[in-house]
């Protein structure tokens, strides 16, 4: 379909929008917004980073709803955090539908869509299966406390327009909310669902399917692509935001787990509605796996033992039987349905996760199979079980082929160009170096690859006048028995020098709490840890107080937005690299080297740049901010590697003086 011609242009619209939300057009915002309208024309891909203060959402949305509108179509906008969808629902979108409503002829329209484990279940909730609260729990006193919480969705449910979780306040434990929710696999359906036409989660994707933009999460979007199973509406077209993350969240979705627990919940869900000997097959070979897996040593799995090889094979081949001995669907009354498809999707859980693990050890050489498979602890101490995981090597074949080349893709976010520029997480996303993505002669061109630009559009904050970035490169290197008190000392004398006011980001919760107990008979300012109460709460009283200090770890690097004099020092206690035994890190880093490449500067290098950029970008969030980044690891200083991390951070201006640090952060604590 031709794009319509009567339509304003994409400027027109996006001048109604700014001043819709009371804000000011950037040269960054005119930047992007001409970027990203030109990959939806040309249907090429796009990553656009664009810092805080730009003006992000509305440079995507205004050239989103000019085509959803011109053409008649659905535009995604996937984010990762809820923040950010709560944002772009609540405040951003009712205010752009209602300033283009008039240059348009319509308000655009917009709806939210999650999973639909997302959604209150009307048929669960009203006992459409007969899953036991046992399954999840034990104690008695738990279960009575699960009661009271499920009487009170009840009572929500005669109330809530949605249904959607998000919207319960306060919330409710996991445990409860899985005896009053489905996945898509536990589902009856519409149609044979009793209810089904009062369907939460159908009514979300029924507007959805209406919608000129639908906002969704990043899980959701992955789910859509690699399960081939449709659940959001036909786009042509998807933005990314929060693209930084993107390859964790779909990584995340792809992990199969396999527990003894779930085979034995499995097992009891099928109840009777299998002959209690083939059922029992499958609950032995459950038994079996918590015997195995409990005398093998957590982590990654290079060959597949023979023990856990046998168990695996009884748990398949159990599984089989049990799938025979259940048939195909049967005219059942709409209770005894609901029963066997929670019972179907627990079996087909089990059975796809022990073929996937058998059979992720086919190919003899590490570096080109497609699972990392290992086996880790979880759950407190005291109560900790073995799970075994398998997860994908790489995900940028799987969205090389089932995200860009089935739409147009727009990545944005104020973190994309590490070390200078985009190939690091291009690499990650599947796409090719931009280089050669612009690259018409190449010698021996790859006819498939996706074509893509990049573009930083920079940030409105002169971060060379508003921010040092002090590295504390007279300190010792970071050792692994927590902060040495040369480390403690570098720490107290900042905050000092702030009056408070200093967000610490530290690289584990030990070493914040290490910090917090050694400092706070120390300093004469209020000290807050992360663990001490909510984290919303705990930055909201950081944030009224500038005085206040908070200590925390990896979601506050990314989850803190406090403009003003209450954030004026940013702490970083040492380079974010990830675990060296972190067995997906590890088999990754190898695969890389086995191609020839630099597994650690494309892996735990790249992880750890992003995760400095987001920590650094605390600090400027409001036009008059002004302050400090201190970096204590001197390792960002003196190895080899501390360039690519440099020229990740923002261009602050840089020194290693203590003096001038401290005398910058006094006069600015006197302002």
């Amino acid at each position: 379909m031709p794009i319509a011609t009567d339509l304003p242009g994409v400027a027109e619209l996006l001048e109604a929008a700014v001043t819709a939300v009371g804000g000011q057009r950037r040269e960054g915002q005119d930047a992007m917004v001409q970027a990203v309208r030109k990959a939806i024309i040309s249907g090429e891909h796009v990553a656009v980073q664009a810092g805080t203060g730009t003006g992000k959402s509305l440079a995507y949305l205004v050239p989103a709803i000019h085509h959803a509108i011109a053409k008649d179509t659905t535009v995604v906008v996937s984010t990762a955090t809820i923040a950010l969808q709560r944002q772009l629902v609540d405040r951003d979108l009712p205010r752009v539908a209602k300033a283009l409503k008039p240059l348009l002829g319509r308000a655009p329209t917009f709806a939210i869509l999650k999973g639909r484990r997302n959604y209150l279940c009307l048929n669960k909730l009203h006992g459409g299966n007969d899953t036991d609260p046992a399954d999840e729990l034990f104690d008695p006193f738990a279960i009575s406390t699960m009661g009271r919480q499920i009487k009170r969705l009840h009572e929500w449910a005669d109330t809530t327009d949605t249904g959607d979780r998000d919207e319960l306040v306060p919330g409710v434990p996991d445990a409860t909310w899985r005896q009053v929710s489905v996945t898509a696999r536990e589902c009856l359906g519409v149609a044979k669902c009793p209810v089904g036409e009062e369907c939460f989660a159908e009514r979300a994707r029924a507007e959805a399917g209406k919608a000129d933009i639908v906002v969704t999460n990043h899980a959701l979007l992955a789910i859509d692509a690699l399960e081939g199973r449709p659940v959001l509406p036909e786009h042509d077209v998807v933005v990314v935001d929060e693209a930084h993350e993107l390859v964790d969240r779909v990584t995340g979705v792809a992990t199969a787990e396999l527990t003894s627990g779930t085979v034995g919940i499995a097992a009891r869900r099928l109840g009777k509605l299998v002959d209690q000997a083939v059922a029992d097959r499958l609950a032995e070979a459950g038994e079996g796996l918590a015997l195995v897996l409990e005398d093998l040593p957590p982590g990654r799995w290079e060959a597949l033992p023979r023990s856990a090889a046998g168990v695996l094979s009884a748990i398949r081949d159990a599984a089989a039987s049990c799938r025979t001995s259940l048939g195909s669907d049967r005219r059942e009354d709409p209770e005894a349905a609901a029963g066997r498809k929670v019972a179907q999707a627990a079996l087909d859980e089990v059975a796809d996760t022990a073929v996937r693990l058998l059979g992720a050890f086919d190919e003899p050489d590490p570096a080109k199979r497609h699972d990392v498979v290992w086996l880790a602890e979880q759950g407190p101490d005291g109560a900790r079980h073995k799970v075994l995981r398998a997860a994908p090597l790489w995900v940028g074949g799987l969205l090389r082929e089932r995200l860009f080349g089935r739409s147009t893709v727009v990545l944005t976010s104020a973190t994309l160009a590490l070390g200078g520029n985009f190939d690091a997480l291009a690499r990650q996303w599947g796409l090719p170096p931009a280089e050669r993505a612009a690259e018409s002669t190449d010698p021996v061109p790859d006819p498939d690859a996706p074509k893509w630009s990049g573009l930083d559009v920079g940030s409105p904050f002169a971060h060379a006048r508003s921010g040092i970035l002090y590295v504390a490169k007279r300190l010792p290197p970071p050792g692994r028995d927590g902060l040495p008190p040369a480390y403690l000392d570098e720490i107290a004398g900042l905050v000092e020098a702030a009056g408070g006011r200093t967000l610490g980001l530290f690289s584990s919760m030990r070493a914040a709490k290490q910090a917090t107990e050694a400092l706070r008979g120390r300093l004469d300012t209020p000290l807050l840890c992360q663990g001490e109460d909510s984290t919303m709460q705990l930055v909201k009283q950081f944030a009224e107080d500038e005085a206040t200090s908070l200590f925390g770890t990896l979601s506050l690097w990314q989850g803190v937005d406090v403009p003003g004099p209450s954030l004026s020092c940013v702490i970083i206690d040492r380079i974010p690299f990830p675990r060296p035994d972190d067995p997906l890190v590890a088999a990754r880093q190898r695969a890389t080297d086995a191609r020839g490449g630099n597994g650690f500067l494309t892996v735990s290098a790249t992880h750890a740049a992003l995760l400095l950029a987001q920590g650094a970008g605390r600090l400027l969030r409001g036009m008059d901010d002004r302050g400090v980044v201190a970096i204590l690891d001197p390792r960002l200083a003196t190895a080899r590697y501390g360039g690519f991390l440099r020229a990740s951070l923002p261009p602050f201006w840089a020194t290693d003086d203590r003096e001038k640090v401290h005398g910058a952060l006094r006069r600015l604590r006197g302002a």
